[in-house]
């Protein structure tokens, strides 16, 4: 198996249990740096496994390929999360709104705020499903980008030594 197939499917692998953890709503906040954090380690990985004497270039490639890898895995996976997430989450989120004092609610009203910017209409599918598609998308070039300098600074760093 390749060096980077094999970086990527760990990589991807790696993602999953962030995309898992990241249902909590505060960790999403921690979670999406540490998403790109894997992608400079999946790429600086996919270089170690290069056989001595590994080029920068090479390396920065094989990273490349490995974190798109994982950044697809993960990015699949991460859209049926958001998909559960929001059909188990949206309905209490609606109701822990409507519990919310009419007295707030007024208040909020009087300076400019609708309340119903809260609520929404709900839980949709295909708004998730999209929105979820473009971060996908925007999530894969950061990941080759990312992956690339990974495996480019760990063969810079250490361009003869097996892995």
């Amino acid at each position: 198996m390749s060096a980077w197939l094999k970086a990527g499917l760990i990589g991807g692998a790696i993602l999953v249990a962030l995309k898992v953890v990241e249902v909590i709503p505060c960790v999403v906040c921690c979670g999406v740096p540490l998403e790109w954090v894997a992608f400079g380690c999946i790429g600086a990985l996919a270089a170690y496994w290069i056989t001595p004497l590994r080029t920068t270039g090479s390396a920065a490639g094989q990273g490349a390929l490995a974190a798109l890898i994982a950044a697809a895995i993960g990015g699949v996976v991460g859209i049926g999360v958001n998909l559960v997430g929001g059909a188990v989450l949206g309905p209490v989120q609606m109701s822990l709104l409507r519990q919310l004092p009419p007295e707030l609610l007024a208040q909020m009203y009087e300076t400019g705020l609708d309340p119903r910017m809260l609520g929404g209409a709900g839980f949709d599918a295909t708004t998730s499903v999209i929105g979820s598609s473009m971060c996908c998308g925007v999530s894969l070039a950061i990941s080759a980008g990312l992956g690339a300098l990974g495996g480019l600074i760990f063969a810079a760093i250490k361009p003869g030594e097996s892995g």
